[in-house]
């Protein structure tokens, strides 16, 4: 009985020295308030106590956090972004351990850019010799990164494609127009290879204003040149419907 009694109590001195337990009920779930009162988003200041453009996300919630900031998914409980000047609303998806999702939104305002964002560019940094350009539906070579096969885009090199660099295009016009097998109307863009062996995105829209693409680990793998270790396959954006005007194409940092 004693071995019994002793055993019991060290259980309850475990349990009462535990200071990170908590118990949501539900099978684990927890809710929207509770989402947003563990999780914080700022912005900093600058001299003049102006918002910057560098935001910061932390969540202490127990869940599988993921942030959405102007369009962009980062996982993690904690996230860092530099922006551009303007409003947003920041978006953390939990995933709960029941299984349910739960969101809490965050509005910002950056009005200042206290670290500037600086641009590698790819095309349109001379407007005179790299002029505006219309992607038409079914011209592969307008869309293609090639200095060889391209008509406009030259390669991509191994630090833009390995190192997972988003593509941001300046697109000043966009028409929906025909499917370039069909009928039927629209603004739809296939993301492929330059040897149409492979197709990363289908039906994509791009949008007038700034309009993203991520580069993902299978691109770089078959788009990159052989020297940098890919296949050499090089990044295509083919247009099905309609066609948009690219004035420039660059990725920050």
């Amino acid at each position: 009985m004693k071995k019994i009694f002793l055993l019991f109590a060290a259980v309850c001195a475990l349990v009462a020295c535990d200071p990170v337990h908590e118990d949501f009920g539900n099978g684990g779930h927890i809710s929207a308030e509770e989402l947003l009162a563990k999780s914080t988003v700022t912005v900093d200041k600058d001299a003049n106590g102006q918002n910057g453009n560098i935001v910061t996300c932390s969540t202490s919630a127990p869940v599988n956090a993921k942030w959405t900031i102007a369009g962009k998914d980062m996982i993690g409980n904690y996230a860092r972004k530099k922006m551009r000047v303007g409003e947003y609303v920041v978006t953390l998806t939990g995933l709960c351990p029941d299984g349910t999702e739960v969101t809490a939104d965050f509005p910002i305002n950056c009005q200042v850019e206290t670290d500037p964002i600086k641009k590698f560019w790819i095309y349109g940094e001379d407007p005179v010799k790299q002029p505006p350009f219309w992607l038409e539906a079914g011209d592969a070579g307008a869309g293609r990164f090639s200095s060889a096969e391209g008509k406009y885009f030259p390669y991509l090199d191994k630090e833009t494609y390995f190192g997972h660099k988003t593509l941001v295009f300046e697109v000043t016009d966009t028409e929906e127009g025909k499917f370039i097998w069909g009928d039927d109307y629209g603004l739809t863009m296939r993301v492929m290879n330059g040897w149409w062996s492979s197709v990363y995105a289908e039906d994509v829209v791009p949008t007038k204003g700034y309009w993203e693409l991520d580069i993902t680990e299978d691109m770089a793998k078959e788009c990159a040149s052989s020297d940098d270790g890919g296949d050499g396959k090089d990044l295509d954006l083919l247009m099905t419907r309609g066609r948009i005007r690219i004035k420039a194409c660059y990725y920050e940092y």
